[in-house]
């Protein structure tokens, strides 16, 4: 049997580490681009493990200055995922979904002055992750918006006995899917000017 030369040992290893690192550019690519919103749930519970990746996945989001203004309250319980679903009824949250998920804005972490709003770029970001965690496992999830609109913010903060500074963005619902929506080609030529309009 021939010994391996250290260049030829080497390219072997170099090209098995491009193979892996192309392959999980694409497993996250695919991820992004096959994404849908989940509105109807098996009813099946999910575990803690995997409520925590999702939290984990979202908190791994960029922040300005990683200011990190968030919050999130996780509803499992089946009267106030009731309760969500009769005050805000595009949140789906009946739809047997195993829990919802509700990013916040902190306002005690703000930024201050004009960039105190970047906690909704911030919190929004955080959401995507989430989304992007959920289906990556498997799970079903949706965006549901609260704020800026005063009456879903009030009711939400009035449901989960919030603090005045603590701001839903968005309710989430998750769980087990019940449907397998169509992926949606949303890339639009249209949509994009190079280096001026």
């Amino acid at each position: 049997m021939k010994k391996l030369t250290l260049a030829a040992l080497c390219a072997i290893m170099f090209i098995g580490c491009t193979t892996k690192q192309q392959s999980m550019e694409n497993q996250a690519v695919e991820n992004i681009m096959t994404r849908v919103s989940v509105r109807h749930f098996t009813g099946e519970n999910i575990s803690d493990a995997q409520i925590d990746t999702l939290l984990r996945a979202a908190m791994a989001a960029p922040s300005a200055v990683n200011q990190q203004p968030w919050a999130f309250v996780v509803v499992t319980d089946e009267s106030v995922i009731a309760e969500l679903g009769k005050q805000l009824p595009y949140s789906r949250c009946e739809n047997g979904a195993a829990c919802a998920i509700v990013p916040c804005g902190d306002l005690s972490k703000a930024l201050e002055g004009a960039a105190a709003d970047y906690w909704i770029q911030d919190a929004s970001a955080a959401t995507e992750n989430l989304l992007l965690a959920a289906h990556a496992m498997g799970l079903g999830a949706v965006w549901t918006s609260v704020y800026p609109i005063a009456e879903r913010v009030i009711a939400t903060q009035t449901i989960l006995e919030l603090p005045e500074h603590i701001i839903p963005l968005c309710v989430v619902p998750v769980g087990v899917p019940a449907e397998q929506p169509e992926v949606k080609d949303k890339y639009k030529t249209e949509n994009i000017h190079y280096n001026r309009w």
